[in-house]
């Protein structure tokens, strides 16, 4: 799993930076539009009311010229009738009290149409400023209107304000049509501009996820991955990203072959220092021996030194034989490999580990038929050895060690070992396969523990390409071994009887 894999698994319900930034272009833009159009709709309106009370002013003017002139006695002239009104335009007049009053409005085809009483009590009450005001007169809807005053009363007249609405929201519908299509035309094209100007950024992304997936941590590590040159432009932020990150795996690259070279002269060291001292200590075992068999006659408190010499010198030769043995392994020796029967092997380990330590009770379980691995039988049984004698030495007698093995749905050949004992100290655990770890006093070193084992166990199964999982808790330590299985299990019967193994050796 790449890095950009990993933290979109680890934040699954954040958006990408390319995301962020196409909404919140999207979302400028719109509300740029927004104000646009509201700003364009308020403008015209108040540009196409002005032109309305125009309307209404030559309106007025004309129905009060055709009012105040008196045709021929008993032909009144009503002010709807004055020529040149428009067809909507509403003409009242009402008394000197404001309550008798009597309009109309001209229709589409120049017909006067009576004001109904609704229509009638709508326009009474006008404002004494005489300037224009809107109302809304029924039916007809929504009118701008002026009052005057003559001799006889007032005169009310009115034009429509149906036009100017309808011109509104069509400006508006079009100012939306068009907003909505550069809105959609400026998501698309600034996600593509986008992608284009993150682009570098993925880069030097994906090169530092190429680094996050070397083995830096052991070996003589190649960091040659690099972002490129063009990601690396100081002018710019992704370039100046670009430059440090290269700046900073060029330090890691050097600090890298500073540790690789000291880990090979610490590596050379112990390996001559260890192999120089397999002569001074098998002469040092030869003259303690000697000692001991040529005198037999010698002090009580000699020949326990003697005995004492002898057993150190037992035990320091094993620690240089461990010491060689990972030196051989870090320096990558080449293992004999050959099919191993490891079923054979664990039940061998077992019978050693029972003479060993006969105060513990060891169970053993094994498969019907024999699984076959390739690698080092000598390794693969000091394997085994280690990880039975660490469940020993760190367990009190009467402790129960249980060793299975099993064949994993995945190919694998799987060799459990687990203790009753008091388990690991969660803070010791994370260093359990480390040189020279060891316990504290509930795993103790009573039986001269070097620290030394699990690390071997660990080496080992390296080479091999096996793995090994350790999981503890007061009163279970289990230790879990998988390693590829070479052949599907044989089927000829072994000369020993798998079954006779299983459960109690002791």
């Amino acid at each position: 799993m790449t890095l950009r894999a990993r933290l979109a698994a680890a934040h699954p319900r954040r958006q990408s930076l390319r995301t962020k930034l196409t909404v919140s272009v999207v979302i400028l833009l719109s509300l740029v539009c927004l104000t646009i159009g509201v700003i364009s709709e308020f403008a015209l309106r108040a540009f196409l009311l002005t032109q309305t009370d125009t309307q209404l002013s030559a309106a007025t003017a004309r129905a009060l010229d055709f009012a105040t002139h008196p045709g021929p006695p008993g032909n009144e002239r009503n002010p709807l009738d004055a020529p040149g009104q428009g067809a909507g335009t509403v003409t009242a007049h009402f008394d000197s009290e404001g309550q008798d009053g009597t309009g109309g409005w001209l229709s589409p085809h120049g017909q006067r149409i009576t004001l109904t009483p609704d229509e009638l009590t709508a326009l009474q009450d006008p404002p004494a400023s005489g300037r224009p005001y809107t109302r809304t007169l029924g039916n007809l809807g929504d009118y701008r209107l002026t009052a005057i005053s003559i001799p006889d009363g007032t005169v009310i007249t009115g034009v429509p304000l149906a036009p100017m609405q309808q011109t509104l929201l069509t400006v508006g519908l079009i100012l939306f049509g068009v907003a909505a299509a550069g809105v959609t035309g400026a998501a698309f094209l600034g996600a593509f501009a986008v992608r284009r100007t993150l682009r570098p950024l993925e880069r030097v992304a994906e090169t530092a996820s190429r680094v996050s997936e070397l083995p830096l941590d052991r070996g003589d590590v190649d960091l040659s991955v690099r972002v490129p040159a063009q990601d690396t432009d100081p002018r710019t932020e992704v370039g100046q990203v670009g430059a440090a990150l290269n700046h900073m795996l060029g330090h890691i690259s050097s600090a890298l072959e500073a540790r690789h070279a000291s880990e090979l002269r610490v590596r050379r060291f112990v390996a001559d220092a260890s192999h120089e001292l397999r002569t001074p200590l098998a002469a040092i075992r030869g003259y303690a021996e000697l000692a001991g068999r040529s005198d037999s006659h010698a002090p009580p408190d000699v020949a326990h030194s003697m005995t004492r010499i002898e057993s150190e010198a037992d035990r320091m030769t094993a620690l240089v034989e461990d010491l060689l043995l990972l030196a051989r392994l870090d320096a990558g020796r080449p293992l004999d490999v050959a099919e191993v029967d490891l079923t054979r092997l664990v039940a061998d380990a077992v019978s050693d580990a029972h003479v060993a330590g006969p105060h513990h009770v060891w169970q053993l379980a094994l498969p019907d038929e024999p699984i076959l691995v390739l690698g080092d039988v000598q390794r693969l049984h000091q394997v085994l050895a280690n990880l039975l004698a660490n469940a020993r030495v760190h367990t009190p007698p009467g402790s129960t060690v249980v060793t299975a093995l099993t064949r994993s749905v995945d190919g694998s050949a799987v060799v459990t070992v687990t203790d009753d004992g008091p388990g690991i100290p969660p803070e010791l655990q994370p260093a359990v396969f480390e040189r020279f770890a060891r316990g504290d006093s509930s795993r103790s070193r009573a039986a001269g523990s070097t620290g030394l084992g699990l690390a071997i166990v660990s080496a080992v199964l390296t080479a091999h390409h096996g793995t090994i999982t350790m999981h503890s808790r007061p009163g279970q330590t289990s230790f879990a071994v998988r390693l590829p299985i070479a052949v599907p299990a044989q089927r000829t019967p072994l000369a020993y009887d798998p079954k006779s193994h299983s459960g109690h050796t002791g």
